[in-house]
């Protein structure tokens, strides 16, 4: 089973998602049935922030003093039969102001994919890694919207 721990770090969320950790529990019980992620026991944070955050932790770890959409913090931490993956960072603007041509859920839905994704290991340095991960989001994205 994966699991995810919510941090509201900015109450815009809660326009959107009411109940964030409801949201991400029932999208992750959905991917624990992806037969690529059966057996995986993951658990990992999300902290739901603004690009305010988003710019300083950038600058932080990353030296680039701009926002971004998603962060990914890779860390593996075994306890018994659970591995804790690490942490994501959303800023909440950058979805909002794409989801004004789609669809909120669906923008929040591609970012916290992303970051976990990104926190098992893909990354896209490479084209062709860019390629894999890309595929593995739309895999993902497409299962999880024929599922609801």
């Amino acid at each position: 089973m994966i699991k995810a721990n919510v941090i509201s770090g900015y109450s815009n969320w809660k326009k959107n998602i009411k109940r964030p950790n409801d949201y991400l529990k029932r999208k992750l019980k959905i991917l624990s049935k992806v037969p690529f992620f059966k057996k995986k026991n993951h658990e990992f944070s999300i902290l739901l922030t603004n690009n305010k955050k988003m710019q300083s932790l950038n600058l932080k770890f990353r030296k680039k003093n701009i926002t971004t959409d998603v962060l990914s913090f890779p860390v593996k931490i075994k306890d018994k039969k659970t591995l804790y993956v690490g942490d994501i960072a959303i800023s909440y603007e950058i979805i909002q102001k794409r989801s004004i041509e789609t669809n909120f859920f669906l923008e929040f839905d591609k970012m916290w994919i992303h970051g976990y994704l990104h926190l098992i290991g893909y990354d896209h340095i490479k084209y062709n890694d860019f390629k894999k991960m890309l595929k593995k989001e739309k895999l993902i994205l497409k299962y999880l919207n024929n599922e609801n």
